[in-house]
């Protein structure tokens, strides 16, 4: 009889652990995730408008900002990567996910303590101790080291450790993502400041047509052509025209301080900057066909994509808490009864064995634990589908704008050249008497509004190329990227012993 229960009991323990992952397997039966990654091989590529002239430099770049070829702006540019304060906190950031990250990779490791005690205890009479030590009091000293190490047999502490590092990739690519944003608000400022230099340009132009006007209009007065009325009112126009002026220079401070806070500065710090001479390029460094996968390399997606492997591992950490937990503990040391002979080697003390625990009634603790992990990796992969849509469309608005530039600068073009041409007429027939000055205040008021227009179709040209090295992710392109599945979702296995599996 000893001897059939010595043979089945290897059985027993099989059967045992079957019937404990049976019942862990179906604690999790249907609690599974719902959302799917949209995939950037159902879109096409992106159309690039009609009559652009593509560069044959490899694209992008990071330093995309100098194809503007203004020395002054790639000065501010620099000092921004270096001082600006959001690039230090996202730095602090990627700090914070790799000091994560090395927590989550200790757990793979076994874990060793040094321990150490001396206590004056009595012995029990009636205990294990024999006579004559039984009733006596003495010294009980202790030292060793104790061993313990988690086998992970269900991929649990490999899982914990993937979603760290994928949470450090994201914060990773969100400090790139941060230096794009950087860089993209520096040249936009710039861009507005060019813009208020080349108002003020069109507002000294005025200025300078309505002195010719009062000029012509007092030499009229004082012949007897026109009235004291005509003359005020050729004199009403010089101080809005200044005023015009003043409230574009103090613009120009404005943008200066917000510069220099975006290189790290104090406001004013970077004195009076030069005007600026920002050209745009002649050829529009972009490949003849923009691929989705280009747009799916933007930080922001990059960052999402990230989050997304992050919350599958997560789900394999849930899981793989409803199966049982096996450690290997063990301790070696010295034990001794008294001081003097601690060291004596008949004092070795030795203990190694398994150490297991089996999650048997938690009040659905686990359950709910899973279904969180489950909704977060639905949220993690509808906001990444956002995203994807958001750079899509970011992408396609910025070549919409670009195609339709062109025309509108062409007829802004001659409406300019139309404008002037009646100003100068109107100006002729005032100076010989055949019109009123009404009729070149309105040919005034027209020139200045084309040449608004115009200087502001320009900046806007710029502010598009802009937007498309941004929309584009601007030369950001991450050092690692997420494995290459058709769906997260998909790749579950039917047992959480899987490290990969991370779904239903």
């Amino acid at each position: 009889m000893n001897f059939i229960r010595q043979r089945l009991r290897p059985v027993r323990s099989l059967v045992i652990s079957f019937l404990a992952l049976s019942v862990a397997a179906c604690s999790t039966g249907g609690l599974t995730t719902k959302s799917h990654l949209l995939q950037l091989e159902g879109h096409a590529n992106v159309e690039l408008p009609a009559g652009v002239v593509l560069s044959s430099a490899a694209w992008p770049t990071a330093d995309w900002f100098k194809s503007f070829n203004d020395s002054q702006l790639d000065a501010l540019v620099e000092r921004a990567l270096v001082g600006n304060p959001s690039l230090q906190l996202a730095q602090a950031r990627v700090d914070q996910a790799t000091a994560v990250s090395g927590l989550a990779g200790a757990s793979l490791e076994p874990r060793i303590d040094g321990t150490g005690s001396m206590m004056r205890q009595r012995f029990s009479d009636h205990g294990t101790t024999p006579p004559p030590v039984a009733g006596t009091w003495d010294y009980v000293t202790q030292v060793g080291l104790g061993v313990q190490y988690e086998l992970d047999f269900w991929g649990k502490n490999r899982a914990a450790l993937a979603g760290a590092v994928g949470r450090q990739h994201a914060v990773e690519v969100d400090q790139a993502a941060a230096r794009l944003i950087l860089i993209t608000s520096v040249v936009q400022g710039y861009i507005a400041l060019q813009n208020t230099d080349d108002q003020v340009d069109v507002e000294q132009r005025q200025l300078d047509r309505q002195l010719d006007i009062l000029s012509l209009t007092a030499n009229r007065v004082r012949v007897g052509l026109d009235s004291q009325v005509d003359l005020k009112l050729a004199q009403s126009q010089i101080p809005v025209r200044r005023s015009s002026i003043a409230a574009l220079k103090e613009r120009r401070e404005l943008l200066c301080n917000e510069l220099a806070m975006l290189t790290g500065a104090p406001a004013g710090s970077l004195g009076a900057l030069t005007r600026p001479t920002m050209k745009r390029p002649q050829q529009v460094a972009l490949p003849s066909v923009v691929p989705a996968e280009l747009v799916g390399n933007r930080p922001d997606v990059v960052a999402q994509r990230w989050r997304v492997e992050a919350a599958g591992h997560d789900i394999e950490v849930a899981k793989a808490s409803f199966y049982p937990n096996i450690n290997l503990v063990g301790s070696m040391g010295l034990q001794s009864r008294g001081l003097d002979d601690v060291t004596d080697i008949g004092n070795r003390v030795f203990g190694i064995g398994p150490a297991i625990n089996l999650p048997i009634f938690e009040g659905g603790r686990l359950r709910a634990g899973l279904a969180l992990q489950n909704a977060n990796y639905d949220a993690a992969v509808e906001t990444y589908n956002s995203t994807v849509l958001g750079a899509f469309r970011d992408v396609a608005d910025q070549l919409t704008s670009l195609r339709w530039l062109r025309e509108r600068m062409a007829q802004q073009q001659d409406a300019v050249a139309t404008a002037d041409q009646a100003l100068d007429l109107a100006k002729r027939r005032y100076a010989v008497g055949l019109s009123s000055q009404v009729q070149v205040l309105i040919a005034e008021s027209a020139v200045l509004q084309q040449e608004r227009a115009l200087v502001d179709l320009q900046a806007r040209a710029l502010s598009l190329d802009a937007g498309l090295h941004r929309a584009l992710g601007g030369g950001q392109l991450p050092a690692a990227t997420p494995s290459a599945t058709s769906d997260p979702s998909t790749a579950v296995g039917s047992t959480p012993s899987s490290s990969k599996a991370h779904g239903h």
